[in-house]
């Protein structure tokens, strides 16, 4: 638990200071955590006996974040995003040049880690720059983490005093729906605070967005549970002492990142 807990004070002061610091800061630091991510769902996958396009990916999914981050500071055209499209289907060709009984499997699994880590990390980015297209700012990705940290904190401290009715025990044991609905109350009264501080959006907006963010990324945590029990692994990395891996910290980002990023922009826009 020391161990846990240092690692997560420290792991907390560099995740608020690339929000607060500025875009550049920010983009820097959700690129290589999104490349690092990426390195991490490659290996874990190729524990299983399928081998990934790993270097091919890693440049991809570099690409992939560079270009649609570019977006905000360029202004080029989004036609120019399809630049990515050669690189990424190269893994075809690749793979005619190598002996793999499984062949298919091996690209598959190429294409997932993109889909998977590094376009949710994308729409994360993304939503520094919803209020203004071509201008950071530090409200939404803040509240996104603060929302996304009040949900575990509140799943886990209601799950431990509550918990009895096990929300999705094939995938999680330890789960429950007092922790589910225990993590969404504290997420919204996180939301509910925030209102107040950032006022651009009124209170509903910021409590849906909790809502989205307990149950998508409660869905995210099970499904890299799911993805760890397939592959019969305990953590996806050892990067974070006490914690595990950055998929086993950004779980529940992979899934709510792009949900809540169409939910704001759709009621906002």
């Amino acid at each position: 638990m020391k161990t846990r807990a240092i690692t997560a004070f420290f792991f907390t002061i560099v995740m608020l200071g690339s929000i607060l610091l500025g875009s550049y800061t920010f983009t820097i630091f959700y690129l290589v955590l999104s490349v690092l991510a990426l390195f991490e769902f490659y290996k874990l996958i190729k524990n299983s006996g399928i081998r990934p396009h790993r270097n091919i990916g890693l440049a991809a999914g570099s690409l992939i974040f560079l270009m649609a981050a570019g977006l905000h500071y360029l202004e080029y055209d989004v036609k120019y995003l399809l630049l990515c499209i050669p690189l990424i289907f190269s893994v075809f060709i690749t793979e005619l040049y190598k002996k793999n009984k499984i062949p298919f499997a091996n690209i598959s699994y190429t294409f997932v880690g993109f889909v998977y880590v590094t376009i949710p990390f994308c729409f994360f980015h993304a939503l520094g720059f919803l209020k203004n297209w071509n201008e950071y700012n530090f409200h939404l990705p803040l509240a996104f983490l603060l929302m996304l940290w009040a949900n575990d904190t509140g799943a886990y401290l209601f799950g431990v005093k509550y918990g009895k009715r096990k929300l999705f025990e094939r995938h999680s044991p330890k789960k429950s729906w007092e922790g589910f609905f225990g993590g969404m109350f504290t997420s919204v009264l996180v939301a509910f605070g925030l209102s107040f501080l950032f006022t651009e959006s009124a209170a509903w907006v910021w409590i849906g967005m909790a809502v989205l963010i307990a149950s998508f990324g409660t869905l995210g945590d099970l499904v890299e549970s799911m993805l760890k029990r397939s592959l019969d692994t305990k953590d996806s990395g050892g990067l974070l002492p006490g914690h595990g891996g950055l998929l086993d910290r950004f779980d529940g980002l992979l899934l709510s990142a792009p949900v809540v990023y169409a939910y704001l922009y759709l009621i906002l826009y």
